[in-house]
């Protein structure tokens, strides 16, 4: 061996290849992965991806990262393909998508697609999701008390309650996760029991948490969010009554809740067909549906209104509350949608003694032109406290006046509920 041979250093190992049309497209992309990676990465067009993953080199790689823009989208079948060969050998797949249509990202997604990165991207950002799909390892086993040991029935036709705010920091979640808890404890300690099971003979209540984003149901309630519920999300055309049920927590064997996704998503990820069918089984399993809704209008908003049975809207004394209502109210009479399934509920309302304040309400509706039905006191700081220590008011701050009115409005939608089924029967 001649000195020079010596001295050669060893070729570093290929760990990570882009594939593009042209990669010179993606410039930003080119900076990120030297920095990340120096020179152990290399370049693939579409062309020659599959049939470098045929190659025994190919075992080498630990992710690859994809980089579209919409006019790749007329190649989606290929990149499929690529994305499935690629999980087909345990790589990891990273999307980096310009302009590319929410349809089209979602098909890739659910083809195994790992991480979505938009491009131009951010600083950082490409490392962090670097870190982030190879640092996953297999999925923990949920802790035996919050798996979900309901099984589906598909006998029920639960009726479903989807609470969204007017304005920030109305209380809607507040709302909908201790109305959702109070309607699983009625006839609770009656004594009766549900055929072939251990539980009491309660509701069968389930709680969605459609806000992807920001959802925080899990926080209220203290309940891990899981990569479950992104996956049965995004491939709900072969979701069945299983994979549903086994993408519910359980707080306390009580209450059946899915959470929102680990990480953020884009909202429109989701179409209104995969929403309808993911309200259509939970309906179809449970007694009550209580929907945790996003603030902002979506395309699918018109689908959950339309499933609803009752829609509460949660506003406040304020001019924030009464400009958004009115934007809403507008939108939908326009658009010819159920306006008149919306029940306003008025969070922290003056207390009865309080006459200038119930003249304020009835001008506040008045001017609107709707009717607010439900009035909830203030429950003061001791709600928010008792949230984040992930327990309902009824476990945590029983005798808490919003608490109780709360359990009188779940009574008073049973009692409706129960005299609806008794005069269908």
């Amino acid at each position: 061996m001649t000195s020079s041979q010596m001295l050669q250093p060893e070729p570093q190992p290929i760990t990570a290849c882009t594939v593009s049309r042209d990669v010179q497209n993606f410039d930003l992309l080119i900076e990120d992965m030297e920095a990340c990676l120096g020179e152990s990465w290399g370049d693939l067009s579409f062309a020659d991806a599959l049939p470098f993953l045929e190659q025994p080199d190919a075992s080498e790689l630990e992710f690859i990262a994809i980089a579209l823009e919409e006019e790749d989208e007329a190649d989606l079948a290929l990149i499929s393909e690529i994305v499935r060969a690629a999980k087909a050998r345990e790589i990891k797949v990273l999307l980096i998508a310009e302009d590319v249509s929410p349809a089209a990202l979602h098909g890739l997604l659910r083809d195994g697609g790992d991480e979505f990165v938009p491009y131009p991207l951010p600083e950082g950002e490409l490392a962090q999701a670097i870190e982030r799909v190879l640092s996953v390892q297999d999925t923990p086993a949920v802790a035996p008390e919050l798996e979900n040991k309901l099984k589906a029935t598909g006998d029920r036709n639960g009726v479903v309650i989807p609470v969204q705010g007017m304005a920030g920091g109305t209380g809607a979640t507040t709302l909908a996760v201790n109305l959702a808890w109070e309607l699983a404890n009625i006839d609770v300690g009656k004594g009766k029991k549900v055929k072939g099971a251990d539980a009491p003979a309660g509701p069968r209540v389930c709680l969605l948490d459609l806000d992807f984003q920001f959802g925080t149901t899990s926080t209220y309630l203290d309940l891990p969010r899981r990569e479950a519920v992104f996956e049965m999300l995004q491939d709900t055309d072969n979701m069945d009554s299983e994979v549903f049920m086994n993408s519910l927590l359980s707080y306390d064997q009580k209450l059946q809740v899915l959470t929102a996704p680990t990480d953020l998503i884009p909202m429109d990820l989701i179409s209104p067909v995969d929403v309808e069918r993911v309200i259509e089984m939970a309906r179809t399993n449970f007694d009550y549906v209580i929907i945790d809704m996003p603030s902002t209008l979506l395309e699918w908003t018109e689908t959950v209104l339309n499933k609803a049975h009752v829609f509460f809207a949660t506003l406040e004394l304020d001019m924030r509350s009464a400009q958004n209502t009115l934007r809403i109210k507008r939108v939908l009479q326009s658009e010819q949608l159920p306006f008149e399934k919306m029940r306003f509920v008025l969070n922290r309302a003056p207390k009865f003694t309080d006459l200038n304040g119930k003249s304020r309400i009835k001008r506040l509706a008045d001017s609107l032109g709707i009717s607010i039905e439900v009035q909830l006191p203030d429950g003061g700081k001791t709600v928010a406290q008792n949230a984040d220590h992930g327990v309902p008011m009824a476990e945590g701050i029983a005798k808490n006046p919003l608490r109780k009115e709360i359990a009188k409005l779940a009574a008073s939608v049973h009692e409706v509920n129960e005299a609806d089924i008794a005069a269908s029967a």
